[in-house]
């Protein structure tokens, strides 16, 4: 009932007057089923602005400090990410990403969507990075088709570490499912070859440049060296981007698996 609430009486309307969302692609949304979106994450407002446009329920996981946050703001965040359905995800890996892969499992079983950002931060620089494999399992755990979603300018709508977001119009690209049930689950060589075909179509959708690093080690790569110099009492370089970091020359594979799993 909240969740109705806030998309269609509140906080939607009002949203989508303001940044009238330019969005091409919606046809490729199936009506019914199971489906997977996989977006690409630039901005903490990826996850308002998704759901907004699309007329059946997202349901995204988010790290686990959304939801434990201090002050007002806080309160904030763990109530809209609460009472939408948003699952926390501890990032530090093993058992509690498996719990989170579960239960967007049980929301596909389900028949619902659950979205997925491949990547599992934020870009830094708004390039995109090398997807981690788990929206391949969850992909061939559930055989839901898979829909690439492009987030084209959320960065400059509300740069991370910004609270009020610019006014202009949210540009997305939806695209056309891809298919992966003809492929088992718990091949990692399959995992990774499922997760390339979808960063390789998101590259294409947003036409941004793709860079083979996990995007959560170029983020700890260049924020050790600043908490080490902070905690010495050494002068700190800020920047609002962090040193650039060469992109492979090759894309991620478009064609699916090696020859030796088709």
């Amino acid at each position: 009932m909240f969740y109705w609430l806030l998309k269609y009486v509140v906080l939607g309307p009002v949203l989508k007057c303001v940044f009238r969302p330019d969005v091409r692609g919606l046809e490729h949304l199936p009506e019914r089923g199971p489906v997977i979106l996989a977006c690409n994450h630039l901005s903490f407002s990826d996850s308002i602005f998704t759901p907004l446009v699309l007329k059946r329920r997202v349901t995204f996981v988010a790290k686990a400090e959304y939801f434990t946050g201090k002050g007002i703001k806080g309160w904030l965040m763990r109530q809209f990410f609460t009472n939408t359905g948003t699952i926390p995800v501890d990032r530090s890996g093993g058992k509690a990403a498996r719990a989170a892969l579960d239960t967007q499992l049980r929301v596909l079983r389900s028949g619902n969507i659950a979205g997925i950002y491949p990547e599992g931060t934020r870009s830094p620089d708004g390039r995109l990075y090398r997807g981690k494999t788990g929206v391949a399992r969850l992909a061939l755990e559930s055989g839901a088709p898979v829909v690439p979603v492009a987030l084209l300018n959320t960065d400059e709508i509300q740069p991370t570490g910004t609270l009020i977001p610019a006014i202009k119009r949210v540009r997305m690209r939806i695209g056309r499912p891809l298919d992966f049930s003809r492929y088992e689950s718990g091949d990692r060589f399959v995992e990774r070859a499922v997760t390339d075909e979808i960063m390789y179509e998101l590259m294409t959708l947003t036409g941004r440049e793709y860079v083979d690093v996990y995007a959560a080690t170029l983020k700890t790569s260049v924020e050790s060296p600043v908490k080490r110099a902070a905690e010495a009492g050494d002068p700190v370089r800020t920047s609002s981007r962090p040193d650039p970091v060469p992109a492979t020359p090759t894309p991620p594979a478009a064609a699916g698996p090696p020859p030796h799993h088709r």
